[in-house]
């Protein structure tokens, strides 16, 4: 199996979508928005490779909680958590979240991204940017990034924003 180059796993976590989930931060990201919280996740070599049967034992080991993909950017390396997630959801019923810099639309048009995201659930989008910060919103750190319903989406070939 692959491996995806990570930061850590983090179980029981309620920051990263709604109820508890198990978050993988992953290394590596092109954005370096200023204000990160999470800048060492910048650097890919920051993280340590780790096999995906390795993250997906911890993710199935607790049957209770659903999955957030973080980092750094998972659609920094998209092949990896495309594996990651396809296995997930044939031995489970997780719902899996996606946190990213890049926008939805611009992940429809690389063939390796959106195979990732046929793969997850919902996808919050767009940049951190600091001067639309807003400890107030639920699941996100500035006003212009969006959560958004990834199979309906999909479906409706339009972008459907979810209101949480």
């Amino acid at each position: 199996m692959a491996t995806i180059s990570i930061l850590e796993i983090v179980e029981d976590t309620t920051v990263d979508g709604p109820g508890f989930r198990t978050s993988v931060y992953s290394s590596g990201c092109p954005h370096h928005c200023p204000g990160c919280h999470n800048p060492q996740s910048w650097n890919i070599d920051n993280g340590h490779p780790v096999e995906i049967e390795e993250i997906l034992k911890v993710i199935l080991d607790d049957p209770f909680a659903d999955v957030t993909f973080s980092g750094g950017d998972p659609m920094f390396q998209p092949h990896g958590f495309t594996e990651l997630a396809k296995a997930i959801k044939q031995q489970s019923n997780k719902n899996i979240w996606c946190y990213t810099g890049f926008l939805f639309e611009e992940l429809l048009k690389h063939p390796a991204q959106k195979a990732l995201l046929e793969q997850i659930d919902v996808l919050v989008d767009g940049r951190f940017i600091e001067a639309l910060k807003d400890e107030g919103l639920r699941f996100r750190g500035s006003s212009n990034q969006r959560i958004i319903d990834v199979k309906a989406s999909l479906e409706k070939e339009e972008t459907v924003v979810m209101d949480i």
